[in-house]
């Protein structure tokens, strides 16, 4: 029989801190240190993913209305990638200077402002010279006589505001109105008349007219919204197109035509409910 010690049991060995509680408080330190360091490296990474989802496209200038008005929207099929012009811009715009004599001679004065997005590479008062030369055109709306036109810089003074938008700052302002253009056509909502860049330099395939007249049409078409116009049918084979039907998606058998008034009267189809 082993005599037992007269010491007691063995001791365990002594901890490698002599001061009681420091070991698990170091634990609990690194362990969260690690957790702070996993959670920094999870933020990074949903930060990249955010970047390079997004890209350097820079957000448009949010539309003065985002109520919904007619215009082109809808049912519109993907379409590739415009070249030889930016597909996106710098989401700002410079406004052309200046104002216009009043045209037309009679009715309510409607006072448009030009702008161009900046880095589309479009000059501003290019542009709005072919604008005033459409709107001031006796083929034009104030041919109804029942209304006049006058192009001004001032924003407080406009009454509607005409863009030339690349067609990713296209698009995004005008599903700001609900309409949907998939970077191809352009639209209108109220006070707003927008063109896309890349209906302005290319048109559309199988137009049958040269670009001037396409640019011609897009201006008057979109303008006529703005005016109260709704969209047209064609009237039969081989007929001009009313300048309100929507000849961007396609003839439908009538030729291309650019103006709201044809030999001082004015030309249209049947409205498309």
């Amino acid at each position: 029989m082993t005599p037992s010690s007269p010491y007691g049991p063995p001791r365990p060995p002594e901890p490698r801190s002599a001061l009681p509680g420091v070991r698990p408080a170091l634990v609990r330190m690194h362990r969260r240190r690690r957790r702070t360091m996993l959670l920094g490296v999870l933020v990074l990474a949903v930060a990249i993913a955010v970047t390079v989802s997004r890209g350097d496209e820079p957000p448009a200038e949010p539309p003065a209305t985002t109520q919904g008005g007619m215009g082109h929207g809808g049912g519109v099929a993907a379409h590739p990638a415009p070249t030889g012009y930016p597909s996106v811009g710098a989401g700002r715009f410079t406004a052309a200077d200046g104002e216009t004599p009043v045209h037309g001679t009679d009715g309510p004065l409607h006072r448009y402002r030009v702008v161009v997005e900046r880095g589309t590479g479009q000059d501003v008062d290019v542009f709005a010279a072919r604008v005033d030369e459409v709107l001031a055109d006796p083929r034009s709306w104030i041919a109804s006589d029942e209304l006049r036109v006058q192009r001004v810089a001032d924003a407080g003074a406009a009454d509607f505001t005409i863009y030339l938008a690349t067609p990713v700052t296209s698009e995004r302002m005008c599903a700001e109105g609900g309409l949907t253009t998939e970077r191809y056509t352009s639209c209108r909502l109220p006070g707003q008349v927008i063109i896309n860049l890349a209906r302005w330099m290319e048109a559309v395939p199988d137009y049958g007219a040269s670009l001037d007249t396409y640019r011609t049409y897009v201006i008057n078409h979109e303008v006529g919204h703005e005016f109260g116009e709704e969209h047209e049918a064609c009237p039969g084979p081989e007929e001009p197109a009313p300048v309100m039907q929507q000849q961007t998606y396609g003839l439908q058998g009538c030729v291309a035509n650019a103006w709201p008034y044809l030999d001082g009267r004015r030309y249209a189809g049947d409205i498309v409910p």
